[in-house]
């Protein structure tokens, strides 16, 4: 317990009923002394107060030593009272209580000596009673210190593991919510193109009206196929099974079908890679240079439609990986075909700074241009 913490009614019922046998006790043995009143009424007095000793240590136990300095009948509650006080005050104060306990006895003993015992031994057994019970609190408070201490440490412990559980889920929320903006961004760029041409082309073929409402299928199939693999990783995070439900992660290796897909949407890319040994880069870059090339793909879909795009890529082991996209800048006045967020490039910057890289973005001398630095060891 603490030392504004009243005790447990459990305890106060030990200590009551202890302190009861022993003042009884004591009361047996002074019976038939000519101070047998006094002894009572002392005995009594001290009784009545141990409820007060036990909310109040110290006031109660100084209140049964000075009692003590009457009659012997006060020596268990003054006893019980340097305990309590060892028990839940600190060691100084303690120690006081009991130098103030062993002198009323002091006084008890000159006043009413105990005919079986020399005045030298009564000293001596007082002293090492008390010295028993002061060491025996001090003990027993640095136990319930040490014990309350090691429940607030993990107590302190769990709640930090639930802080880092928390916060490593919302990173991995934002990671997934991200990823999911890259893809849809992607798969419905290519929709809202296919879905413009049929708009501003109604006089087409019915081969190419089939052709591109096939396009525009597959694409809402794809959309909605990959989210609904996200939905259930966000639903199921904590179960291992769900992960393998996940399609792998493209890289660079899937750049030709990326780039087949943005050509089949009416896009018009000239890829210039000159990329040594693309299976020796590592799977962070190569999954970050696809989403490199992914975004900017599709912002030039969105923002600049029908403008060609120039994707440049350079590196080697032990050189940078770099990735340079440029397209013209559509006429003043032109509606982007599909609406921006205005987070794509910004998630990208974050995603290349976080593999080790550099990205900038600007628009000049009537181009945007998209350039991105990776790291590539040795």
């Amino acid at each position: 317990m603490s030392e504004n913490r009243p005790p447990h009614r459990g305890a106060v019922a030990g200590v009551l009923l202890c302190m009861g046998v022993l003042t009884a006790m004591s009361l047996w043995s002074l019976v038939d002394r000519p101070t047998w009143g006094l002894d009572l009424a002392v005995a009594a007095v001290s009784l009545a107060a141990a409820p007060a000793q036990l909310r109040w240590p110290v006031s109660g136990a100084l209140t049964a030593t000075l009692l003590a300095t009457l009659s012997p009948a006060a020596t268990p509650a003054a006893s019980m009272g340097a305990l309590q006080v060892a028990q839940r005050r600190r060691f100084p104060v303690a120690a006081a209580v009991t130098a103030v306990g062993i002198a009323a006895h002091v006084v008890q003993g000159l006043w009413r000596p105990n005919s079986g015992i020399s005045f030298g031994w009564w000293l001596l057994l007082i002293s090492a009673a008390y010295g028993a019970v002061l060491g025996w609190g001090a003990l027993a408070r640095s136990r319930r210190a040490l014990l309350e201490s090691l429940r607030e440490r993990a107590h302190r412990a769990e709640a930090e593991q639930g802080r880092r559980v928390a916060e490593a889920r919302m990173g991995e929320r934002r990671r997934l919510a991200a990823e999911m903006h890259d893809v849809l961004a992607h798969r419905l760029s290519l929709v809202a193109t296919h879905a413009g041409a049929l708009e501003f082309r109604p006089d087409s073929s019915p081969e190419q009206l089939a052709r591109a409402a096939g396009v525009i299928r597959s694409g809402v199939h794809q959309a909605l196929e990959e989210l609904r693999q996200v939905i259930i990783l966000l639903r199921e995070q904590d179960d291992d099974d769900h992960s393998d439900e996940l399609a792998p992660r493209p890289d660079l290796a899937d750049l030709p079908r990326l780039i087949t897909e943005a050509e089949g949407a009416g896009q018009t890319v000239r890829l210039r890679e000159e990329v040594t040994d693309v299976a020796a880069l590592p799977v962070g870059a190569s999954h970050t240079a696809y989403r490199v090339v992914r975004e900017g793909l599709t912002n030039a879909r969105k923002h600049a439609p029908g403008l060609p795009v120039e994707v440049s890529l350079r590196g080697a082991p032990g050189t940078p990986l770099l990735i340079d996209m440029r397209n013209p800048l559509p006429p003043a006045g032109t509606p982007a075909l599909a609406p921006g967020s205005g987070v794509g490039l910004v998630g990208l910057t974050e995603r290349v700074r976080l593999a080790g890289g550099q990205l900038d973005h600007q628009s000049t001398e009537g181009e945007f241009r998209l350039h991105a630095r990776l790291p590539w060891p040795a």
